[in-house]
């Protein structure tokens, strides 16, 4: 079983910065692959990166591409998603998700675990 925490949501203005943090536990990420998803008021959820449990391999949402980076620290059981450029459009909930695949996904049914999710909100 994996527990994910997600941290450092929060509001920030238009062309500014934020890293999100997802903390495991209850096992290691070893063999996992993360996944970062949003859902915005109204809107379904939507995949946003992803990265393969060695960090070698990275995917992104193309609406998020050239601004946001994906990573993992296998030995301190961290994910992370570093936003830059962030734009009102990508306030949302963000959640990190694992699954117990070495690859990645963008697809969320494929996920066995998820986080509670961190507010992301952007102001124009």
């Amino acid at each position: 079983q994996v527990q994910l925490v997600e941290s450092g949501g929060g509001l920030v203005q238009a062309g500014g910065s934020l890293r999100l943090s997802c903390a495991a536990s209850g096992r290691t990420f070893s063999g996992y692959a993360l996944g970062w998803f949003r859902q915005a008021p109204g809107k379904e959820r939507e995949f946003v990166a992803t990265i393969s449990w060695t960090g070698r391999s990275t995917y992104y949402s193309d609406f998020v591409k050239g601004r946001f980076t994906i990573s993992i620290d296998n030995a301190k059981n961290t994910g992370y998603l570093q936003m830059n450029s962030l734009k009102p459009e990508d306030t949302a909930v963000y959640y990190c998700a694992a699954r117990r695949f070495q690859g990645g996904s963008y697809y969320s049914p494929e996920y066995d675990y998820w986080g509670q999710g961190t507010q992301v909100t952007v102001s124009s």
